[in-house]
């Protein structure tokens, strides 16, 4: 199979999403997250790099499957459940290097502002939002949503550190308001925030809009260093405000399924974050019961899936 690799190669989306590899007798051999599936896949029977310890396991894939997913994001939180659910033989480790990390947005009036936190605890007036994978990321994005929304300076008493001076308190002030936040601002500063991280469309536009207009102006006046420092947090923005949904805060347990073509796929959620993936040949007749079951929400992510399913089982 060197060269273009199988058929179902070509046949792969230039998306992002999850692969899995099957032997001769269906025994997963491996499972991997790709930026683009079809380029990624391809690699495989190409050039493999440092990756050269996977030749003896490509000589036995026989099936390939996928799953197309809405970021690159997603792909990475998929796999990592996958992984941690089960481990095939060729996979070293259980899920990505990557540590799991939330966004805390504290709207009280002592210390508003967002910071990352690696577990959740309730506290009053304090909202989390995640997961998300990767440290640096979301403190690039947190670093991003304060220059836009400034609400780490915006509470009611802007004295500093116990024990501070007139100066200190001053100082503190001066940059609340320059930065365009005072204490009563805090309630529309959280409302903004909130709108960028439940992922509401325009919100997140606007907020995109607004950090490429920054950096574009810092290049414009040579302020390179600080032009990439935006840059990134552009990045990291788009990280924690893509779609995601095969890992959430929420407990639902929940077997999604779709159709297509003679193939039934399904996916299993269990407390928020999709773990299994099966797929089988199936009638219409006996996966109506099944797709019926499937929320509105999940429908297109299953369909389009079970779609690819019956394209890559195609001899």
């Amino acid at each position: 199979m060197r060269g273009n690799g199988p058929p179902a190669v070509a046949r792969l989306p230039r998306s992002p999403g999850v692969y899995r590899f099957r032997d001769a007798r269906g025994r997963v051999l491996y499972i991997g997250r790709a930026t683009v599936l079809r380029s990624r896949v391809g690699s495989y029977w190409s050039d493999l790099r440092d990756r050269g310890h996977l030749a003896p396991m490509v000589a036995q894939v026989a099936r390939v499957e996928a799953v197309i997913c809405d970021s690159v994001h997603e792909a990475a939180w998929l796999e990592r459940n996958l992984l941690e659910a089960s481990l095939p033989p060729w996979n070293r480790t259980p899920g990505g290097q990557e540590s799991a990390v939330y966004i805390r947005m504290d709207a009280g009036p002592a210390h508003p502002g967002l910071s990352a936190a690696h577990r959740v605890e309730p506290v009053d007036q304090v909202r989390h939002f995640g997961p998300y994978l990767g440290g640096l990321k979301v403190r690039q994005a947190i670093a991003g949503l304060h220059r836009l929304q400034p609400l780490c300076h915006a509470a009611d008493h802007l004295g500093g550190a116990a024990g501070s001076g007139l100066a200190e308190r001053g100082a503190a002030r001066d940059l609340a308001r320059a930065r365009g936040a005072v204490g009563g601002d805090r309630r529309a500063l959280a409302g903004a925030l909130t709108a960028i991280l439940e992922r509401r469309p325009v919100a997140v536009r606007g907020a995109h809009r607004q950090l490429e207009q920054l950096r574009d102006r810092a290049a414009h006046t040579l302020a390179y260093e600080f032009a990439a420092r935006v840059q990134s947090e552009i990045v990291a923005l788009s990280w924690v405000s893509c779609p995601q949904r095969v890992t959430t805060m929420d407990a639902a347990n929940l077997t999604v399924s779709g159709w297509a073509g003679g193939m039934l796929v399904q996916f299993q959620i269990r407390d928020g974050r999709l773990c299994r993936w099966s797929q089988q040949p199936c009638s219409h007749f006996h996966a109506i019961e099944a797709v019926a079951a499937t929320p509105a929400a999940w429908r297109d992510f299953v369909q389009r899936n079970a779609e690819l399913a019956a394209s890559l089982a195609q001899e």
